[in-house]
């Protein structure tokens, strides 16, 4: 019996062990926000900005979950409602795990970043091989007093340029402009010189809409800064700027004699694409890779039709200029509401790392080979027989992206139609000519509680201008009304920086 004892003991120890591991794993399993690898799949909340029709279904992310052991719960927001939706969250307290900013919602949010609110990741991101990698000028750019709260989704700094009507332009003898004089030109003759040879005086020259956009691009042309500039030692805004007035006279010239859509200060950017989609203008300025789509549209209407794009237009002073966005296009934040902990933080930031892979970044963007997309001479491309389950299934996630091929590795676009392949080239010839804002990593309190307002004093101010219902007098009114109405305190809030 004593030798039995001493057998039977250890078995009876090695059972207890095991019932007491089956508890414990029950209760991991009970609570499963941490995301070891003992526990089961991470819960992940997300809220997502959708800027399709439809909630995308979950083929995607049922292969993102396999790949990260997570479990998603994606909340899609129209993007037109995503502000509205945002704040109500907010007051509510029924924030998700990771949810998207833009620019203006991130100045919204410094207060509660202050407070502590939010979890200050930057010190994570070396922990991890492929969120390290991102573009530390660019996190400078997203940073509140210096501290990264945020992911950003890269952009190309500058896609600004030229969509034109070049069968116009060689019906006409035109070549392509590459200065304010030969583009004036060019939307004269658009304009007066029956470019479509019917007959009728039935064609403008320039598309235009009811944000500043596209004169903001003739701003920059003829030398004013991106935003706010320096100006006798201290930070202005643009429309402080002589070069700004000089571009609001070349504009106001555009509107007198009829070279552009004179209900541009109503007009949709949906509205200012159909005017050269569907034969009305022959020039339109913005994001020249929309190219390929008003393409498509326009061949619908006309089978003739010749598109193509530029980007390099110099100024007064013989230089090109174009304006830089900060390289982002969006952020995701992460409230320590919802996230509660630090083992919960990083069960994200691995899922976000992952994503910042190639193999990653490749199926957020592309889906799968072979079944979304083909590889061509190093270039994703969408298989088109299968594009609208691409659009179904894939474009909708593109919110979740992490950095940028530069960072993430992931293919860029190969594109068949070749003014949409230029337009990739010319984002990077833009880089040799950016204009930066110097206040994008700067910070101002009252901007980020009253931009709305400002904003809106000198669009209506500048518009007005161009139409004649104020003059040089009425536009120095309205920088003293943007002043009053918080305006100079913005510029004391930038210069004390």
């Amino acid at each position: 019996m004593k030798n039995w004892s001493k057998v039977l003991i250890p078995w009876y120890l090695v059972l207890i062990g095991f019932l007491l591991l089956g508890c414990s794993n029950n209760e991991s399993a009970s609570n499963n926000k941490g995301g070891n690898s003992d526990s089961g799949p991470q819960e992940i909340s997300i809220m997502l900005n959708l800027h399709v029709p439809e909630v995308p279904d979950k083929r995607l992310e049922e292969l993102i979950e396999k790949e990260t052991n997570t479990q998603l719960d994606i909340r899609w927001v129209p993007d037109n409602n995503y502000a509205e939706n945002l704040n109500t969250a907010i007051a509510t307290n029924n924030l998700p795990d990771v949810f998207l900013l833009k620019d203006v919602t991130l100045d919204q949010q410094k207060a509660a970043i202050r407070d502590d609110q939010y979890w200050e990741i930057g010190p994570y991101l070396d922990d991890y091989p492929n969120l390290s990698k991102l573009n530390k000028d660019i996190l400078k750019n997203t940073a509140v007093d210096g501290k990264i709260y945020t992911l950003y989704a890269g952009r190309p700094l500058s896609r600004q340029g030229l969509i034109y009507r070049k069968d116009w332009a060689d019906n006409l003898g035109l070549g392509t402009p590459t200065n304010l004089e030969e583009l004036y030109e060019m939307m004269r003759a658009f304009t007066e010189d029956d470019p479509d040879g019917n007959g009728k005086d039935d064609t403008i020259g320039l598309t235009d809409r009811e944000i500043l956009g596209t004169f903001e691009n003739f701003a920059t042309w003829h030398g004013a800064p991106n935003n706010w500039g320096e100006k006798d030692g201290q930070l202005l805004p643009q429309f402080m700027f002589p070069e700004y007035r000089e571009a609001m006279d070349y504009f106001k010239s555009l509107f007198d004699n009829g070279y552009i859509n004179k209900d541009a200060p109503v007009t949709s950017k949906t509205d200012q694409q159909e005017l050269l989609k569907n034969g009305t203008a022959g020039v339109y300025i913005g994001t020249m890779g929309d190219v390929e789509s008003m393409y498509q549209d326009a061949l619908a209407i006309n089978p003739d039709v010749v598109l193509d794009v530029h980007n390099y237009i110099e100024g007064p002073d013989g230089e090109y200029r174009t304006r830089s966005i900060p390289g982002y296009g969006s952020m995701l934040i992460f409230p320590k509401a919802a996230v509660e902990t630090e083992e919960e933080l990083k069960g994200i930031l691995s899922f976000f790392d992952y994503l910042m892979t190639p193999e990653g970044a490749n199926l957020l963007l592309w889906g799968v080979e072979g079944e979304h997309y083909e590889v061509v001479d190093g270039k994703g491309k969408v298989i088109e027989e299968n594009r609208d389950t691409f659009n179904r299934q894939i474009l909708p996630y593109t919110s979740l992206e992490i950095g940028e091929p530069d960072t993430n590795g992931r293919y860029i676009g190969y594109f068949e139609y070749e003014p949409r392949a230029k337009a990739e080239e010319l984002y990077k010839d833009n880089n040799d000519y950016l204009v930066h804002d110097p206040t994008a990593a700067l910070e101002s309190a009252t901007w980020a509680s009253k931009s709305e307002t400002l904003t809106q004093i000198i669009t209506d101010a500048t518009y007005q201008y161009f139409l004649g219902q104020i003059d040089n007098e009425g536009f120095d009114q309205a920088i003293e009304e943007w002043k009053e109405a918080g305006g100079a305190q913005v510029i004391e809030e930038y210069n004390e920086q």
